[in-house]
């Protein structure tokens, strides 16, 4: 459970953000963080799914907002999608480079055990122009999976889902299905389902390290079958625990924010609050 005050850590995340709306925003700059830094090395960013109910326009300025710029992009057709032409596709990155947001990855990308299904998902990846696809396949297409990563040259970071997910529940899941096969592909470990599926989230961190290509950060707010999140410190992960380990193994995959909590329609402040209290338990790390 987190222990840390959050007055202290709310003042060292300035998380006045969250009350502001998208429209007529201006982008918090670098000159308003205390640091040149404030999150050492990490890739610290948003997976879109967050912003799921808006159109990328209005998903821009909500990452904006928040003073981030990395993102994992979700396979919805609001944002950029599967079904989108292959000069869609770059004309949205196109917008997203525009307004100095970077893609690091894509998903999370469902796959059946089909080729003609995955390489579709490889297609889409390479077009968006990211090294890394977070992805749900189906583990029985892993041989399939081998391939792909050979043809293409993008990595695969497998998300696990929890106790409910049959394939995979936590990331010793993932690493136990891919270890004989090429190190392209790895995983993506969602914090408040590993939580969820029983296993430490910290601990995986250091011990998957060499194939962790992705992470979802979250808070949740118990464990168990339900997925039932919350904004960063309220729940009860330990979450400046997770942060000391990226830190101890510099990773340098997107560590994006995934926010869940409601229906989607109103993310905004969750966010901004979930992002001011990982500055703050940055900054409290020696």
């Amino acid at each position: 459970m987190n222990t840390i005050s959050r007055r202290n850590l709310i003042k060292t995340g300035a998380l006045s953000a969250a009350i502001w709306p998208f429209a007529g925003i201006e982008v918090m700059g670098a000159a308003q963080t205390v640091n040149s830094d404030p999150w050492r090395g990490l890739k610290i960013g948003v997976a879109t799914y967050t912003f799921r109910e808006f159109p990328i326009e209005e998903m821009i300025k909500g990452v904006l907002r928040v003073g981030l710029k990395y993102i994992s992009v979700k396979n919805v057709r609001n944002h950029i999608d599967l079904t989108h032409t292959p000069e869609e596709r770059k004309q949205r990155v196109q917008m997203l480079k525009d307004a100095g947001i970077i893609p690091l990855s894509v998903g999370n990308v469902g796959m059946k055990n089909d080729e003609a299904d995955i390489r579709r998902a490889f297609e889409y990846a390479r077009d968006i122009g990211v090294s890394t696809m977070v992805c749900a396949p189906d583990m029985n297409s892993v041989p399939i999976l081998d391939k792909m990563v050979k043809e293409f040259n993008i990595k695969l970071a497998i998300h696990n889902h929890g106790p409910e997910d049959k394939n995979f529940p936590s990331p010793y899941d993932v690493m136990k299905a891919i270890e004989k096969y090429d190190k392209r592909i790895g995983l993506c470990i969602d914090v408040g389902h590993t939580a969820r599926a029983g296993v430490d989230p910290a601990e995986s961190i250091l011990k998957c390290r060499e194939r962790l290509y992705d992470v979802h950060l979250k808070d949740i707010a118990q464990l168990g079958i339900k997925n039932v999140a919350a904004e960063g410190g309220r729940g009860i992960l330990n979450l400046k625990s997770i942060y000391a380990a990226l830190l101890k193994i510099n990773f340098q995959g997107l560590a994006g924010f995934e926010y869940e909590k409601g229906d989607g329609k109103d993310p905004l402040p969750g966010l901004a609050e979930s992002v001011g209290y990982a500055k703050g338990l940055l900054a409290g790390l020696s």
